[in-house]
């Protein structure tokens, strides 16, 4: 049955309608300037929308026009739109700009697409949205949403953008041209999305063929804190609390809206970080942070007050690089803990495996006392269906032997893998590098968990992965417990 591709792109253009305009259109509905929709656009490449938005207005402040860009510096282009993704190159980019239009294009913006990519920074992608946008001309901009989406469909069989666009050109009806970007961008961030798309709510579901796609699992609906006592917590490893910051951590943390949070590596100290991390409304915060600048740490945010707080495992190793913090409640311990990585060549195995067994000690021992909920960066894949590619990394940290068969031992001296309890399924990850675009290819491996003692598994009522949150190479776990 061929896609009904017309049926469905109208629909969306209604859904989408309510979604965040992708910043290119923004800029666009803002100025017809076709120099402000380049430079956004070059501006816009790996870098999230509000981002984008807020280093283009820092920039068009002091650089309205051409000429007024090339008045600046490399050096002050980078400060104006850090912290854009490769904000150093860009400012090169930019910096170059001027030069070449005044040399080859008479310091005019070129409205073709093979012109534009002689410009520096500017690959087909920009070059078509900037046809497109800033010129209204027949373009057809395609993007790592609109490829993966057209593949979904079937509209196309593709392995790269640059293949979907020259099979667009085409196939797809010219009516399209112009609208097909901002239409799959926006359904693409908004539903459609790289990792665990949610097609439980997609308008689209009756149509869509769902072409290599993991949709996500869609979780119980539990409050996050209730009269009987229901608690959620959340753990994740943000890799620098600092450069999260800058990405919406706040209001991550406000929406997400867990009763415990634990953090792990975030390579600070308490006085490095600003005001609006250290006291978030309705949260006391704990820290204990590696005595060695930028490395490793761990922090907690709650929003009862705990009985008692115990700083690290009594281990002065592993107390000295910040890796275990503990809140003690009436009816539980939570432990917040960051397991050292093996390290190429599994250089520090065996101070790993030595944490692990004090680590496991110590919890054994609160065990005894009361419940015990332990999570964080266990920095292991566990099984196979724990990473993409279990074969080819045998012997790599993170799913050496050694490491795997720690994990066995973890499991069979009492401890429940509580994601396991309610998830079955392959593809279910919490890190993913940030080369070869792996999040958007969802390759990745599952090291991060929430673990309870065997006796306290019943007090699990769910536990979930929450790959739509990013600011990190890790995302969020999570779990309610009674």
């Amino acid at each position: 049955m061929e896609f009904p591709l017309p049926k469905v792109l109208q629909i969306l253009s209604k859904e989408v309608a309510g979604y965040a305009v992708p910043i290119v259109d923004l800029i666009a509905v803002q100025t017809k300037d076709p120099y402000k929709v380049l430079v956004a656009t070059i501006l816009s490449a790996r870098t999230k929308d509000e981002t984008t938005a807020r280093a283009a207005a820092r920039l068009f402040k002091e650089a309205p026009t051409l000429a007024a860009l090339a008045t600046l510096s490399e050096e002050r282009l980078a400060k104006l739109i850090f912290p854009v993704g490769f904000y150093k190159n860009k400012a090169g980019f930019l910096a170059r700009l001027p030069g070449v239009l005044a040399s080859e294009f008479g310091n005019q913006i070129p409205d073709e697409v093979e012109a534009l990519t002689r410009l520096p920074g500017v690959g087909r992608k920009t070059a078509n949205l900037v046809v497109a946008v800033a010129f209204k001309k027949p373009a057809i901009c395609v993007d790592t949403h609109v490829h993966r989406i057209m593949n979904i469909w079937g509209y196309v069989q593709t392995k790269t953008p640059l293949e979907t666009e020259m099979v667009l050109r085409k196939k797809l009806p010219p009516q399209y041209w112009l609208t097909i970007n901002s239409t799959l961008v926006a359904f693409g961030q908004g539903t459609c999305k790289p990792v665990a798309p949610h097609c439980d709510r997609c308008v689209i579901a009756q149509y869509c063929p769902r072409i290599g796609v993991t949709p996500r699992k869609v979780p119980k609906q539990v409050k996050k804190t209730t009269e009987d006592g229901m608690r959620r917590f959340v753990s994740w490893n943000v890799n620098g609390l600092r450069a999260v910051e800058k990405k919406g951590f706040v209001e991550i943390i406000t929406d997400l809206n867990a009763d415990l949070v634990a953090l792990q590596e975030i390579k600070a100290l308490p006085e490095q970080l600003p005001e609006s991390i250290k006291n978030i409304p309705g949260y006391t915060a704990y820290w204990f942070s590696a005595q060695k600048k930028g490395y490793a740490g761990v922090a907690t945010y709650s929003k009862e007050e705990p009985i008692s707080v115990i700083y690290g495992i009594d281990h002065k190793d592993h107390d000295y690089e910040g890796r275990v913090l503990t809140l003690e409640f009436s009816d539980f311990f939570f432990i917040n803990a960051y397991f050292p990585n093996s390290q190429p060549g599994l250089v520090r195995m065996e101070y790993k495996l030595q944490f692990n067994n004090d680590l496991l000690a110590f919890a054994q021992t609160l065990a005894k006392q009361k419940s015990v909920v332990i999570c964080g960066d266990f920095n292991v894949a566990h099984k196979e269906i724990d990473l993409t590619n279990p074969k080819q990394n045998e012997k790599n940290p993170g799913y050496a032997p050694q490491e795997r068969a720690w994990m066995d031992q973890f499991i069979e001296a009492g401890f429940v893998d509580t994601f396991r309890m309610f998830n079955q399924e392959p593809g279910q990850y919490t890190w993913w590098s940030y080369r070869f675009n792996a999040r958007a290819r969802n390759i990745g491996w599952r090291i991060d968990y929430f673990c309870v003692d065997a006796k306290s598994a019943a007090r699990v009522k769910a536990a979930g992965i929450l790959p739509e949150v990013l600011g990190s190479d890790h995302c969020p776990v999570s779990l309610d417990f009674a």
